[in-house]
């Protein structure tokens, strides 16, 4: 990479200097709009001068088809997957890892609830808490995101990201368009938080099983839940393309398992199948009140991962997803949660961990070894989640650029990004250290779930309403209840704030500090450096005036703003007085929208003769390859020549410090200068080669 300071970009350079001769001073100011009176005691940068646009000739809008030619179809049809067994073993490995090992944790935990209130805990109660678990399942997951949310698909993707991005846009007010972009990304920094502490408390439970056949190891349970986590995130770089598919066999495992032990319990009790009658959970809500609606902070355990169902629709399409919940792994967690109201209901002494107490003695140690590995596909789950979630928040510029690495080759979606993982694993670690137990960690996981749940339904309905044409009084009736449903469940959960729950609130709070702050920025940054651009207009008309040499080679010029002439052209033209045979001003288009339409991922048009304007367009959901992206420029006619390895691309560096009169608060300023220093390179997350680069410095105040 060439910088701005080095000598090959040098104006007195001698090997530049003869070949230039003929560019004078005056060619250099036309270029930059400089009229003779204007030149006299004018020291101003290119980036300092203010251009008015009623003294130009606008060019004609991007927006006009008959100058545009738009194509580019390399990224992947959203083909419906025909049903097949590999399919639906991969959904189970890679789907419904959070949600399977929820028995583990969930029902155990709601019983507490109750017997902690009074010590003798009664049949009738048992039958309320396994029936509220088993209608939380079919009401949230079944119901609401199986049935109903996962219709709601953008372009095949899901996940709250898309619900948002389809939301806004059949918005019809800004206002309204603002309120869904604040709901969407407080359920994603929700969403965050649920990444952090899934690792935690799934591991931690499962390794908590040894003490029902040794109970010696009580001392050594964090210590290995802590050993296992760090192991589990040092292993990120790696990739999980080999390891990755075991998870579907392991889950099949897993859940045929716990199937098998709740059935055999279900079939010594048989009058537990009664508590599918959701009038056993009414009466319990009836007769216990407050009791109740705590309890229900800990029944919302049951249904952590629903969102996952959605998020990963984009994968594997509806139909696997759906066809394996309903068909297998809601009748595993059934017979599992009813076998534990069984056996509970057997032996009062069970309440410990009715989990574990399901398999007999011998099959303790095997059940603690399959659910650690389970546990641990559903921090993977949850990890990998957090990366791609990452990776979309810098496409809609909530986030600084990170350093992705790109773990597989061939899946473009596998990559791994350092800071977020150390982020997650530090914080997972400290989530342990200082909560000891899965119980106490309990308190800390729902409000996370039931907040991201909240958003999900006021996100669902705008989208039901504008897209699907649903009447106010049918939304009402369906997602309004759901609503209902999951602000309850999120109120339950705001009671254990001071037990834990504050932890995923700070964590969101921080977070959308963090996101607002940077779209701000960057915000502000963008008005300037557009208020002292100039025009492509006022370029093209006094070009033929300067007598530039024009030399061999292709030239791509870096612009965020298609309209403006990039700074380091300007730069470019002042230092080396010369222009490239083949010029490209090239602009990469964040879409608020998962991918780009197939056949316009380029827009391009033609300015000047070897002058070319060209827009490349990416959706949150996709990862950048500007070289890949600009291979597509040789199937137009006119650009066979164009080669992407001899081409030079020159990009602009701005040192941004802080205006004597800032539109940004001090400290937010600072938050937001510590996030520039520490994104990566605009060149690495493009895939720019680096030896093709020639980067220059701009100085921008905001």
């Amino acid at each position: 990479m060439l910088s701005s300071h080095e000598e090959n970009i040098n104006p007195d350079n001698e090997a530049n200097q003869e070949e230039n001769d003929s560019v004078s001073t005056d060619d250099i100011n036309i270029i930059e709009g400089k009229t003779p009176s204007k030149i006299e005691n004018d020291n101003e940068s290119p980036s300092d001068t203010l251009y008015k646009q009623d003294t130009i000739a606008v060019l004609p809008s991007l927006d006009q088809e008959n100058q545009v030619t738009e194509f580019g179809t390399d990224q992947p049809e959203h083909k419906i997957r025909p049903l097949s067994l590999a399919i639906l073993l991969t959904v189970l490995g890679v789907v419904y890892g959070d949600i399977g090992t929820s028995p583990i944790y969930a029902l155990r935990s709601t019983i507490l609830v109750v017997s902690n209130h009074h010590s003798n805990i009664k049949s009738w109660e048992v039958f309320g808490v396994v029936s509220l678990i088993f209608w939380a399942l079919i009401l949230i997951v079944t119901i609401k995101y199986v049935t109903l949310v996962m219709r709601a698909d953008h372009n095949g993707e899901g996940g709250i990201l898309a619900l948002m991005s389809l939301a806004q846009r059949v918005s019809k007010t800004t206002r309204g368009k603002i309120f869904l972009g604040i709901v969407g990304i407080a359920g994603t920094c929700l969403f965050f938080g649920d990444g952090m502490i899934t690792p935690a408390i799934s591991v931690l439970s499962a390794i908590e099983g040894l003490e029902v056949s040794l109970p010696e190891t009580k001392n050594f349970i964090i210590p290995l839940a802590l050993i296992i986590l760090v192991a589990l995130f040092s292993f990120q770089s790696k990739g999980t393309e080999h390891i990755g598919k075991i998870f579907g066999p392991i889950m099949l495992i897993w859940f045929a398992t716990i199937g098998f032990l709740g059935a055999y319990e279900v079939l010594k009790y048989p009058y537990i199948l009664l508590a599918l009658s959701p009038h056993h959970a009414i009466l319990f809500i009836i007769h216990h009140g407050w009791m109740a609606f705590i309890a229900l902070g800990s029944v919302v355990l049951a249904v952590t991962g629903a969102e996952a169902l959605y998020a990963d629709m984009g994968h594997f399409g509806r139909s696997p997803i759906r066809y394996s919940w309903i068909c297998f792994v809601l009748p595993c967690l059934t017979l599992n949660y009813l076998g534990q109201g069984a056996l509970i209901l057997s032996n009062a002494k069970f309440l410990e961990n009715p989990f574990f107490y399901l398999a007999p003695h011998w099959f303790n140690i095997p059940l603690v070894i399959l659910s650690t590995f389970a546990t641990v596909i559903a921090s993977q789950a949850g990890i990998s989640g957090g990366f791609s979630l990452a990776r979309q928040l810098t496409q809609l510029g909530y986030f600084p650029r990170l350093r992705i690495q790109h773990t597989n080759a061939r899946e473009e979606g596998q990559i791994y990004i350092p800071e977020v993982n150390n982020a997650l694993m530090i914080g997972s670690l400290l989530l342990i250290l200082s909560f000891q137990s899965s119980d106490a960690l309990a308190a800390a996981y729902g409000i996370a779930v039931t907040g991201t749940f909240t958003c999900t339904s006021i996100l669902s309905s705008v989208v039901f309403n504008r897209s699907y044409k649903w009447s106010i009084y049918k939304v009402a009736c369906t997602f309004g209840i759901f609503f209902i449903i999951d602000v309850t469940f999120f109120s339950a959960n705001a009671l254990k704030i001071p037990q834990g729950g504050w932890v995923p609130l700070l964590l969101g709070i921080c977070l959308t500090i963090l996101m607002t702050t940077w779209n701000k920025g960057r915000t502000l940054v963008y008005n300037k450096r557009a208020q002292n651009a100039l025009p492509i207009a006022s370029f093209l008309n006094r070009l033929p005036q300067s007598h530039l040499t024009r030399v061999p080679g292709i030239a791509i010029f870096m612009t965020p703003d298609p309209l403006s002439v990039p700074s380091s052209l300007l730069h470019n033209i002042r230092h080396n007085k010369v222009l490239h045979e083949h010029v490209f001003f090239v602009t990469i288009e964040n879409l608020k929208q998962p991918e780009a339409e197939r056949g316009h991922r380029i827009a391009m048009r033609q300015l000047a003769p070897n002058i070319y304007q060209v827009i490349i367009r990416y959706g949150f959901m996709e990862m950048p390859n500007l070289p890949r992206a600009l291979e597509l420029m040789k199937t137009q006619p006119n650009l066979k020549f164009f080669d992407t390895l001899q081409a030079s691309y020159f990009t602009t560096r701005e040192q941004i410090v802080r205006a004597p009169i800032s539109k940004m608060s001090k400290w937010r300023m600072n938050i937001f200068m510590f996030m520039l220093r520490n994104a990566s390179p605009i060149t690495d997350f493009l895939r720019i080669p680096v030896d093709r680069v020639v980067e220059l410095s701009v100085r921008i105040a905001v």
